[in-house]
């Protein structure tokens, strides 16, 4: 038997959340480096520097033509002398004495002595002179040199998640590799003697697996590459075999089901006997008997066999610690909306209920809650894009109350 005085239980969400973060902290993995080109998603493992200023020379804004605005009249038109033109590519060296413009592109080197772009369209040339038309304001349409970053600047922070534009910015500064954390190894497995493959024929009293195709589809959401093992069997001795082969090889184990108290529920006294359990069951609905603990060099999250626990447990407990192991510094969002329904909350439990999220007529969120808030009821789960969280204890909730929702 498992014996809960050596470790917390039936904690709060907050209190299990903290757990999870602090085993993740002292469980970071290491950094790589990787192409810019494949870094997206990833976390940035230290600072980025940057090595040149952006933009790197003076440059014109807009299609027209490089001028000195000394050289024009205050309070009427000022017709000057094409001299030449630079497009964006090499700088051609090019030098306006007085009276003199030349011809200019969108990202081209300003020619010496120019310090203001007319745009092209405002311009009139004839008989190689361009007239400009008064009132054009110096520095016009002009790019300076480093105005968005200057060399040795600190462009991007370590624990940043690699967006679209974050490779963009490192890309225009020449940098062609970035340290990321390692993406962690991930072992799914879901429990239990009946279960029974997708496309195979059901006996009665069986079930197909649902858990492992929704796991893994969760983790190669976030951009993981997780590994499916076959299903446990409710078996100590088989359990003990197999999962004592996966915490030596994997970074995190997962696992559905037989994390309960029943005849069946073997993985908490297995944990226990091989491991260490930082907590078991967290003040929460769906996902109570919420296992969590370490063994090998693995860390252990033992969600409970339920889909929607699965669902639930995985966006709250296995992102977090994901996000943790890969130093992510970052929160991912979290919203608040209106209920558009009444809600009575029966338990004194925490809630992770499901809804579909909307905007009304003034663009403000509205979610709508899910009647269906069994944690068998996947179909719910299916056709919500949110969990609605209620805080701990029983009341109702009014229609038009804030609440905080979690994208799916």
């Amino acid at each position: 038997m498992t014996d809960p005085a050596a470790f917390p239980t039936r904690i709060s969400l907050d209190e299990a959340l903290a757990i999870v973060r602090t085993v993740a902290a002292r469980n970071l993995l290491g950094p790589e480096q990787v192409p810019t080109s494949r870094a997206d998603g990833r976390v940035l493992a230290a600072d980025v520097v940057a090595p040149v200023a952006l933009p790197a020379f003076d440059n014109s804004a807009m299609d027209g033509f490089a001028l000195r605005h000394a050289n024009l009249a205050a309070n009427a038109p000022t017709s000057l002398e094409l001299a030449g033109e630079q497009f964006a590519g090499r700088d051609l060296g090019l030098v306006l004495g007085p009276g003199q413009c030349a011809r200019i592109t969108t990202g081209a080197p300003l020619p010496q002595g120019a310090d203001t772009v007319l745009i092209k369209e405002n311009a009139t040339v004839a008989d190689g002179r361009v007239e400009v038309p008064a009132g054009l304001a110096p520095g016009a349409n002009i790019r300076r040199r480093a105005e968005d970053v200057e060399a040795g600047d600190v462009v991007l922070r370590a624990g940043q998640v690699l967006t679209p534009a974050r490779i963009g910015l490192a890309a225009s500064l020449g940098i062609d590799r970035l340290p990321v954390a390692a993406r962690p190894t991930v072992a799914v497995f879901a429990s239990g003697d009946e279960l029974v493959e997708p496309g195979l024929p059901l006996q009665p009293g069986q079930v197909y697996n649902s858990n492992r195709d929704l796991l893994m589809a969760q983790l190669r959401a976030l951009g993981l590459e997780p590994v499916a093992w076959p299903t446990l069997p409710d078996d100590p001795a088989r359990i003990e075999a197999v999962l004592g082969d996966a915490v030596e090889s994997f970074d995190l184990i997962l696992t559905c089901g037989g994390v309960s108290a029943g005849e069946k529920d073997h993985l908490p006294r297995w944990l226990q006997a091989h491991g260490r359990i930082h907590f078991w069951k967290v003040r929460m609905r769906p996902g109570m008997p919420l296992l969590f603990g370490e063994a090998g060099r693995a860390r252990v999250l033992g969600l409970p066999g339920n889909p929607v626990s699965v669902l639930a447990t995985f966006t709250v407990f296995g992102r977090e610690l994901l996000d943790g192991l890969q130093g992510r510094g970052e929160a991912r969002p979290r919203w608040r909306a209106r209920l558009a329904a009444p809600w009575r909350k029966r338990h004194e439990r925490l809630e992770f209920l499901r809804g579909q999220l909307f905007q009304d007529g003034d663009a403000a969120l509205q979610v709508q809650p899910n009647p269906a808030d069994g944690s068998h009821r996947l179909c719910a789960a299916a056709h919500s894009d949110v969990l609605i969280v209620l805080e701990e204890g029983a009341r109702d909730y009014a229609a038009g109350e804030l609440v905080e929702v979690l994208p799916l």
